[in-house]
């Protein structure tokens, strides 16, 4: 199984953007994106440059996005 990469919010927001997902809106250090076809939302931790957590990470490909670790990774 790959390692998934250290990213920040904000890198994570350009990847789910490849798979139509859009910002909508910040509320403090959190920007939400919409998926404009099913209007599924997602929010995303946005602190600068502090890197996300694997298991963060790992819960919002899985959960939120519906991804495998592997279709994740060859957005990245």
């Amino acid at each position: 199984m790959s390692e998934l990469p250290l990213i920040t919010g904000k890198e994570l927001g350009e990847i789910i953007s490849k798979i139509g997902y859009e910002y909508s809106h910040s509320s403090g250090s959190h920007m939400t994106f919409i998926n404009k076809e099913d209007n599924h939302k997602i929010t995303i931790p946005n602190h600068g440059s502090e890197k996300l957590r694997p298991g963060l990470l790992n819960k919002i490909i899985k959960k939120d996005l519906g991804l495998t670790r592997d279709e994740f990774l060859k957005l990245v």
